[in-house]
């Protein structure tokens, strides 16, 4: 295990730097939980000469938890539901996927 794998282990299992969570897979009845660390970035997008401003939910999730999140599975935070729209990425070390989430 590397130095980075190792201190991103020590990140996800801090309880002030992630969360728990529960994944639900759309294809078949799996579910599993993980440990998410959430972003709420505004993100800007231009449509002809207008600007806008919406709020959005991302949340890392380590490739050790999670091996093949697809888009249309679910991800509950607490009592809140959300659904992973676009293909997932991962860091530069996979090591960490970046799930762009929608309310369900």
């Amino acid at each position: 295990m590397s130095v980075f794998a190792a201190a991103m282990d020590r990140i996800f299992t801090h309880a002030a730097m992630a969360a728990p969570a529960l994944w639900i897979s759309a294809t078949t009845s799996e579910e599993r939980p993980i440990r998410i660390i959430r972003r709420a970035p505004d993100r800007v997008t231009d449509f002809g000469a207008g600007r806008f401003v919406s709020d959005t939910t991302v949340v890392d999730v380590r490739v050790a938890d999670l091996p093949t999140p697809r888009p249309g599975d679910v991800i509950v935070i607490g009592a809140e539901s959300h659904v992973i729209q676009g293909e997932p990425l991962r860091d530069r070390e996979r090591l960490i996927w970046t799930l762009d989430l929608r309310p369900a």
